[in-house]
């Protein structure tokens, strides 16, 4: 930003370097001649076509003012005959104050020199020494000296110029010559600061717009990057899910085998348990029932003998019969035993038996004779026969069922220790399966609690594998990008605003520079109109000068107004006034203005032209006065007419033609 308009620097005063002396070399009319100069008014005076003219035009080409550059060929002002020409101008540079005017030459004289040559060439030389134009430029600027301007140099003919030119014209020429370009250059430098943040601002618009359109594009992708990237973060979790299941799992299963195994050694404990119960009870029954039936066969072999004695031969016979066939019968129970009884008992029962039918045999024939006294023993034998065979059909059935028992037990036994083989096999194989998942579940990291079983996990993970399969084609570095898009998008939002805050400051200073530069041209108007007034009052007309609005500075003008013989002041143009009349306002108005006007030089030739003898000795005495009073600038004025001067503060130069040539005399008063 620029610095504040209440900061705008202003140029002092100081005494700038007057021209000593121009020196002319073929150059137009003048073969050689030196014109000496002074500070203060230096009136040059001849007849018409001495060569007067060509001392101001010659200033305006040692300055390269672009007046003379556009309107004429430099190679027209060398003197006919030559082939090169120069203009040199010869300036005070002696120390003011303490300091030089121009401070890089360090003589108490400074020569500034243009040269022209025949084929259009030209260049500069400052004390000899060769310049570039713009260095020239640069150097009139220090002073405020801009030979271009009407209001600083008016050449011949340029009095009707300053007059038909535009309001506005008139009004830039004031503003440079009082030195209040600076003014015009901020607001002008402020719009085009205010021209571009628009313009800007219009370009952050549209590329906002733009990055939005793209910004909605790649939030889209970024959306699903983020399904993606919480699909990916959940198969992890899934995974790692799916790991601690399995492990739950096992461990489920290791501790179901483990209680099973436990459940089966007890029962195989159990079982074996009742196992030997069955097998002594077994015994017990075994030797019970090896006892019965020694008795049985007592009791038979008892039997036998009551009946053979009581009974004859006959019945002995017939119950001996009897009695091997029922020896028979326990033969043949006897028989079913030996899968079971001992050989040796069974062998000696074989035995008892063998022996009771060889003894019956004898004692048959013994029955007849003891018929009578066995008959009571018979029949109590008979009956306690019945009572042992009842034992002994009862203890075989608790025999048998004790060995069924037994040989069930065992076989459950066998079932029981094959069981427990398999389990232990089981938990083998689990636990093995545990160690191998203990490196991938270390991988896992912390322990994640899940009630679910593998299964359930294994569904939903390749669910969720295949909705990250659907999202494979996005690309991997969508966040990044969307963030760089993003952070671009706030760039411009920022960027935006603080360019809208600095639209808004700028109109605030743009503003502020209209109203300093309208309040320091109305000052100025204010300060000029009186002396404007009063220079008129000389001739016996009014007048006035005010700024014409317009709704830009560019449309607004300096306007003047002038009434003659007691008609009411109108606006200055072509039209409504006599040449006369618009030169005395256009002169007044530059009287005006010299007190304000910052350039050292100030030339005017035929301020005069169209005014009556009355009217130019009126307006001379006015040039005089302000030369006076404007002790520091340094005025030429060139005129054809003879003026009565009144004193000899002016330094009278003239110029006549001598043989085609154009000479110059100083007249009257040195000046200062």
């Amino acid at each position: 930003m620029s610095k504040p308009l209440g900061e705008l620097s202003t140029r002092e005063k100081t005494f700038s370097p007057p021209i000593k002396e121009i020196i002319l070399e073929n150059f137009m009319s003048y073969e050689y001649a030196r014109i000496p100069l002074t500070g203060g008014l230096n009136l040059i005076v001849g007849p018409n076509g001495a060569g007067k003219s060509s001392v101001l035009l010659a200033i305006s080409v040692a300055f390269g003012q672009a007046y003379t550059e556009r309107s004429r060929k430099l190679s027209d002002l060398i003197r006919r005959g030559k082939e090169i020409a120069r203009v040199s101008l010869i300036f005070d540079n002696r120390e003011t104050r303490g300091s030089r005017p121009i401070p890089y030459s360090k003589s108490d004289t400074f020569m500034l020199s243009r040269y022209l040559r025949k084929d259009g060439s030209y260049w500069y030389e400052a004390d000899y020494k060769e310049i570039d134009k713009s260095e020239v430029v640069r150097l009139l600027s220090e002073f405020g000296i801009n030979p271009d301007n009407l209001l600083i140099i008016m050449h011949q003919g340029m009095i009707e110029e300053l007059g038909a030119i535009s309001t506005q014209q008139r009004l830039t020429m004031v503003e440079e010559a009082v030195g209040f370009r600076e003014y015009r250059e901020r607001i002008f430098q402020s719009e085009g600061d205010l021209k571009s943040m628009i313009s800007e601002e219009g370009s952050l618009i549209q590329l906002m717009e733009n990055a939005n359109q793209t910004i909605e594009y790649w939030k889209q992708i970024y959306d699903r990057y983020l399904e993606k990237k919480k699909l990916l973060d959940h198969r992890a979790l899934l995974g790692r899910e799916l790991l601690w299941a399995h492990e739950g799992k096992l461990l489920k299963s290791i501790q179901s085998v483990r209680e099973k195994l436990a459940m089966k050694r007890e029962s195989l404990d159990d079982i074996t348990e009742q196992q030997q119960r069955a097998g002594v009870e077994s015994e017990a029954l075994h030797r019970a029932l090896l006892d019965r039936q020694v008795e049985l066969g007592k009791l038979y072999g008892a039997v036998v003998r009551a009946e053979k004695e009581r009974a004859g031969d006959e019945g002995a016979r017939g119950a001996m019969e009897t009695l091997r066939a029922e020896l028979e019968a326990i033969r043949e129970d006897l028989r079913d035993l030996k899968s079971s009884a001992d050989p040796k008992k069974l062998k000696h029962i074989q035995e008892f038996l063998d022996f009771s039918s060889q003894s019956s045999k004898s004692t048959s024939e013994d029955a007849g004779r003891k018929k009578v006294e066995l008959d009571r023993e018979v029949a109590s034998l008979q009956a306690e026969l019945g009572g042992v065979e009842d034992i002994i059909k009862k203890t075989t059935d608790e025999y048998i069922s004790q060995r069924v028992k037994f040989e069930v037990l065992a076989y459950r036994i066998k079932i029981t220790e094959s069981e427990i083989r398999e389990l232990e096999r089981s938990e083998k194989e689990v636990v093995g399966e545990l160690e191998a998942l203990k490196p991938e579940l270390e991988r896992a990291g912390e322990r994640l609690v899940t009630e679910r079983q593998p299964y359930e996990v294994s569904e939903e993970l390749k669910l969720v594998s295949a909705q990250i399969q659907k999202l494979q084609d996005l690309p991997e570095d969508a966040e990044r990008i969307y963030k760089d898009y993003m952070g671009n998008i706030e760039g411009l939002k920022d960027k935006l605003t603080q360019l809208q805050e600095n639209k808004g400051l700028m109109l605030r200073e743009l503003d502020e520079r209209k109203k300093v530069w309208r309040t320091a041209i109305q000052n100025l108007i204010d300060e000029i109109t009186p002396v404007y007034q009063q220079v008129l009052s000389t001739v016996g007309a009014t007048g006035a000068i005010r700024l014409e609005e317009g709704d830009s500075i560019e449309e607004t003008g300096f306007q003047l107004l002038v009434g003659y013989k007691g008609a009411p002041a109108s606006v200055l143009d072509p039209y409504t006034q006599s040449g006369g009349e618009r030169s005395v306002a256009l002169v007044a108005f530059i009287l005006s203005l010299q007190s304000r006007i910052i350039s050292p030089l100030r030339a005017m030739d035929e301020f005069d032209i169209h005014m009556d003898p009355k009217n130019r000795e009126a307006i001379f005495k006015m040039i005089l006065s302000g030369s006076k009073q404007n002790s520091n600038s340094q005025n030429i004025v060139i005129t054809p007419s003879i003026i009565a001067v009144i004193d000899r503060s002016a330094h009278v130069i003239t110029v006549q033609s001598v043989h085609g040539a154009s000479e110059v005399k100083e007249f009257a008063g040195k000046g200062r």
